[in-house]
């Protein structure tokens, strides 16, 4: 009788078969996860998964009970754990794309936002460690009784400080589409004011297109110049009033993921395309043996119609 994990990845193949062909063994595309996607996982059961589907890259978002990962044993220097973690990933040939912190830029109380920004530089300061090229802070909200341009500006300024500290570091921090900022137009205000080098964009393409409104093709042509992370995944909408979403497997919904490639591949876009599926926050959707395998068998076949069949040089 076969058991969980047999039934997992035998399910992963005939999905992956059924949605897109096989990917080429051995393929060197630059494809990631995000680790929201296995919470449940340890940190060898993620790189090894990684190394068998080839994938390149992964996105730290939480390892198993920790979210804050600067108090993750793994990424600890005490012990040498830290070396233990960079010489694993060196022998899968694998990077860090990205860390997530939970960062957001919109507290008003002083004291708050001071505890929001040492969170983030803690981040950066690991990104350094890892030699990851980003850390992911949020917007995240407009506050009541707050004017949008004091807001907006509010927010460019603490994106600018944490780009001061991590520009020295080789780390950039890229805020990600998300919350009440997922139009372009408003994205574009809040990185023009934070005028930084070390201040870019991590393009959530589902919110844009979801919650935004816009079409990728819209999308990457207002922000391309500022992406340079990016979260894919698909949905279908769901709840009584159908204003919920679902997530689903990737080419099963409603969202154009194949176009939102196709459009950073067109734009000269040099980053990963990391899948970003939200397991941790929807314990009910597919298991991330079965999504993950999937995701990397669609969007490869993805890239490689969009002409890009290599690793670009990061």
């Amino acid at each position: 009788m076969a058991t969980r994990r047999e039934f997992l990845q035998s399910a992963a193949a005939a999905l992956a078969a059924r949605y897109a062909g096989v990917l080429p063994r051995g393929e060197r595309l630059p494809l990631g996860f995000s680790t929201l996607g296995c919470p449940a996982w340890t940190w060898t059961q993620i790189v090894s998964f990684a190394q068998a589907h080839d994938y390149v890259a992964i996105e730290l978002r939480g390892l198993q009970t920790n979210m804050d990962l600067t108090l993750a044993p793994e990424f600890s220097r005490e012990g040498g754990r830290l070396d233990l973690t960079t010489q694993q990933l060196r022998e899968r040939r694998l990077r860090v794309s990205c860390l997530g912190a939970s960062a957001h830029m919109h507290e008003q109380d002083p004291t708050k936002r001071a505890a929001q920004l040492d969170e983030a530089r803690r981040f950066i300061n690991l990104a350094e460690a890892l030699r990851a090229p980003y850390v992911r802070v949020f917007g995240n909200n407009y506050v009541g009784g707050v004017p949008r341009e004091a807001m907006l500006a509010h927010i460019a300024r603490g994106l600018r400080e944490l780009g001061d500290y991590a520009r020295p570091r080789g780390v950039t921090v890229v805020m990600e589409s998300h919350g009440d900022f997922t139009d372009s137009p408003t994205l574009i205000e809040i990185l023009q004011q934070a005028d930084s080098p070390a201040v870019a964009l991590l393009w959530d393409a589902h919110h844009t297109f979801v919650l935004g409104k816009e079409q990728p093709e819209d999308t990457v042509r207002q922000l391309g110049r500022y992406i340079r992370h990016t979260h894919l995944k698909d949905s279908v909408p769901a709840g009584p009033d159908g204003k919920d979403r679902r997530y689903v497997l990737t080419g099963t919904g409603e969202v154009p993921v194949r176009r939102q490639i196709e459009a950073l591949a067109l734009s000269g876009y040099r980053g990963f395309y990391s899948f970003e599926w939200e397991k941790r926050w929807h314990p009910d959707i597919e298991e991330p043996e079965v999504a993950f395998a999937q995701f990397a068998t669609v969007a490869g076949g993805y890239l490689r119609g969009a002409g890009v069949t290599e690793l670009p040089a990061q």
